[in-house]
């Protein structure tokens, strides 16, 4: 299968995010933001993955509104990293940019996949 962009770009996310959690200091508290956003952050791609094999269009984007709410989960997560001092603010602007990428590239293949849904029922 022809790996797409989107595929890439949230399967290097997940592996960024979950590199920097292995630097994250293990205290008290932390650990809890660090496995919240880990599961949030793979869920990302995992759920974009699934889309592909999607067994009607409904289920295709209802895939991508599943990866879509991940990655606003994702984005609080790293707020929540970065206010508690695990991480710096030069690594989570890094990791909001491209969670932002993301984000935009799920709407936009959501709007896409719903305008062509919609155009094919109106040709019936």
């Amino acid at each position: 299968m022809k790996e797409s962009l989107l595929r890439t770009k949230s399967k290097e996310f997940s592996l960024h995010v979950i590199r920097v959690c292995d630097e994250i200091d293990g205290r008290k508290g932390r650990s809890v933001l660090v496995n919240q956003i880990t599961r949030s952050a793979t869920s990302i791609g995992a759920n974009i993955y699934e889309a592909n094999y999607a067994s009607s269009k409904a289920d295709f984007i209802n895939k991508l509104h599943i990866s879509l709410k991940e990655c606003i989960e994702t984005e609080y997560w790293i707020e929540m990293l970065f206010g508690a001092g695990a991480i710096s603010e030069e690594t989570g602007k890094a990791l909001l940019l491209e969670c932002g990428i993301i984000h935009r590239m799920l709407s936009k293949s959501i709007t896409t996949a719903k305008n062509n849904t919609e155009a094919e029922n109106q040709s019936c």
